[in-house]
């Protein structure tokens, strides 16, 4: 692409050429439609403009050092949409749909994935929305499923540097027993004041703690929370929690590198302890955390006192965007190469 800074590259909208779409009527899915509009017709009735009946996920496509185009672990995405339509009463999509889509669309888009070795890749939206008339709180009888792509750059300016976050104590971002596990649209529209707080007042995120008692970590703002202490990996473990796919290739990468895992219920008096803490997800990879500042303790929490990224955290960034940029040997099979 020409006129692209791909090293200053936002993470944001970049109108691409072609999106991919399939419809689902009557229990049946249709065939894939291409489409190089940034538009959708949708009924005024449909139950993802009125009850929330809405879908996504996020993953990336990335040139490597050789030139291959390698798309991360699109199968996790399709299982975890798969759960979260279920848990929200829509038509999960297929299998092979969803991976047809996903690399038809990149594919089409070939043009807008960043050069190796820039940082910046190509993201990659599929959506599922109820698009079936109800005026009753009820489930959708037609969906439609979509995936378009657009180059970006790291999700924090800041890119793989120390950030400082904040705790919120007067916002939850899901509650237990609800959404939270499931990635929908209504989770971030619960965070959005929290977030925007925060960055009024200089922070890159927010640390929610959990919605019941208020006495575990429970997520950073977008992204899984994970802390590091005398060489284990800890992250929360919690109803109201998105499961991560960088968290969850993270943790495999800790045990094939002898690093111990603890997934549980993480206390916030624990914070003091860590030696490294540090937010996870498919936009950021992994962002260190520097300082964690608790406005209604009157206490910061610091790391990172040197001004870099602790060493377990450098390590496995290191390692998974190798893995993702062809550099390293990808034992698990993560990576699947595009024709």
């Amino acid at each position: 692409m020409e006129n692209f800074d791909w090293k200053n590259m936002p993470f944001g909208y970049v109108k691409t050429d072609y999106n991919v779409r399939c419809y689902c009527k009557n229990g049946k899915w249709g065939e894939l439609e291409i489409s190089s509009s940034e538009y959708i017709n949708v009924h005024i009735a449909a139950t993802c403009l009125h009850y929330g009946q809405e879908a996504f996920e996020g993953l990336k496509a990335f040139r490597g050092q050789d030139g291959k185009i390698r798309v991360f672990r699109w199968d996790e995405n399709a299982k975890r949409m798969h759960v979260t339509a279920d848990g929200i009463q829509m038509a999960p999509v297929p299998v092979d749909i969803f991976r047809k889509a996903v690399f038809t669309a990149v594919k089409m888009n070939e043009r807008f994935i960043p050069p190796y070795g820039f940082g910046a890749s190509l993201y990659i939206r599929p959506l599922l929305i109820g698009t079936g008339a109800e005026v009753g709180v009820k489930p959708a009888n037609e969906f439609m499923f979509m995936v378009f792509v657009t180059p970006v750059g790291p999700y924090f300016k800041e890119g793989f540097k120390p950030v400082d976050i904040m705790v919120c104590r007067g916002f939850d971002r899901a509650a237990p027993l609800g959404t939270g596990c499931f990635k929908v649209g209504g989770n971030y529209a619960a965070s959005l004041t929290s977030l925007e707080l925060a960055h009024h007042q200089g922070y890159s995120t927010t640390l929610y703690l959990d919605p019941k008692e208020k006495k575990y970590i429970d997520e950073a703002g977008p992204a899984n929370f994970f802390a590091v202490r005398n060489n284990i990996y800890i992250t929360p473990e919690s109803k109201s929690i998105l499961p991560s796919i960088t968290n969850m290739s993270l943790q495999q990468l800790c045990r094939d590198l002898g690093i111990k895992v603890e997934r549980r219920p993480v206390p916030f008096e624990e914070l003091s302890t860590f030696e490294e803490v540090g937010a996870c997800g498919t936009a950021a990879v992994i962002t260190p955390i520097r300082k964690i500042v608790d406005p209604d303790e009157n206490r910061i929490y610091e790391y990172c006192r040197d001004g870099k990224p602790g060493p377990v955290s450098t390590l496995l960034y290191n390692k998974l965007v190798a893995i993702q940029n062809g550099e390293e040997p990808d034992v698990h099979g993560w990576a699947e190469l595009v024709d």
